[in-house]
């Protein structure tokens, strides 16, 4: 190729390049394109924020109508707008603090140590067939028996202070974690059972790379059920005998007949409720970004 060929060649090309630089029509596309997805998905937000809405915007307009229509009895159910202007004040004079303070104590001290106790025992039953052959009627026994039944037991064997209190919690809660536990154990896939096997694996690491991972979603089933019994659980238990918490809230507005208290108490502990319920779905799903995706 001779050297004029080559310095065509050269110029054609910077050309080009030059033309294709200067050239802004690819990037047009790519505006337009961005600009619908984006409306998409600020349709496809606040669609799903209305959806989870609606249904609780619902509730609250028929509480507050009902009551002023005279549909209801506004003595025994106030409109929700004096229950509002309650809750607000119990949270201005700092009561409404205090005593949710109480109850999260109570509440989280009982569920952490059901938690720590549940879970290894629950994995421990699930794998050692002779362990669970050992300590299954005593779990049948146990399982069947309600908390709040044996409610009087812990007050007279512990008294009506915090002790008391934190152990029906920790008993309420064991059972849907240590259940759940030696159900997910059981559950395994005997296929990854046999995959590890093939390799020659030992029992530990086995229990380590296969049981453990598989069995994360049953148990936080487990555990997310044992967040709402918490909070159940001990309300009754300061309704009995308590000196602050929600459920001494509760039971003490009904007693003075203030009853917009008493609503603004249960609020509370729904509110508490929903939102630890909402702590232990993101956990699971920290601790299970792994599992793909299902539905839509």
């Amino acid at each position: 190729m001779s050297v004029t060929t080559e310095k065509a060649l050269t110029t054609a090309a910077d050309v080009g390049g030059a033309a294709r630089r200067a050239d802004p029509a690819p990037a047009a596309p790519r505006r337009n394109r961005t600009l619908p997805a984006l409306l998409r998905r600020t349709g496809r937000a606040l669609l799903a924020v209305i959806t989870r809405t609606v249904a609780i915007g619902v509730l609250i307009a028929v509480w507050e109508t009902a009551p002023r229509l005279g549909l209801v009895d506004r003595t025994f159910l106030p409109p929700f707008s004096e229950v509002a202007v309650a809750w607000w004040e119990l949270l201005l004079d700092g009561q409404l603090a205090e005593h949710a303070q109480a109850s999260l104590g109570r509440s989280l001290t009982g569920f952490g140590l059901a938690v720590a106790v549940a879970v290894p025992l629950g994995l421990l039953i699930g794998w050692y067939r002779p362990l669970a052959d050992l300590l299954n009627p005593l779990l049948e026994v146990f399982r069947n028996t309600a908390a709040l039944a044996l409610l009087p037991v812990f007050v007279l064997l512990l008294g009506i202070g915090e002790t008391s209190k934190i152990s029906i919690v920790l008993y309420a809660c064991t059972w849907p974690i240590l259940l759940n536990t030696i159900s997910a154990v059981r559950s395994v896939d005997p296929t990854l059972l046999r995959l590890a096997k093939s390799m020659d694996l030992p029992a530990p690491r086995i229990f380590q790379k296969v049981i453990l991972p598989a069995s994360v979603p049953t148990v936080f089933t487990g555990i997310r059920l044992a967040g709402a019994v918490a909070i159940l659980v001990l309300v009754a238990a300061e309704m009995v005998g308590a000196k602050a918490g929600l459920g001494f809230l509760v039971n003490a507005s009904q007693f003075n007949f203030a009853i917009p208290d008493m609503y603004a108490g249960i609020i509370t502990i729904s509110a508490i409720g929903v939102a630890f319920n909402q702590l232990l779905v993101a956990l699971e799903r920290r601790f299970t970004s792994w599992r793909t995706p299902t539905g839509n």
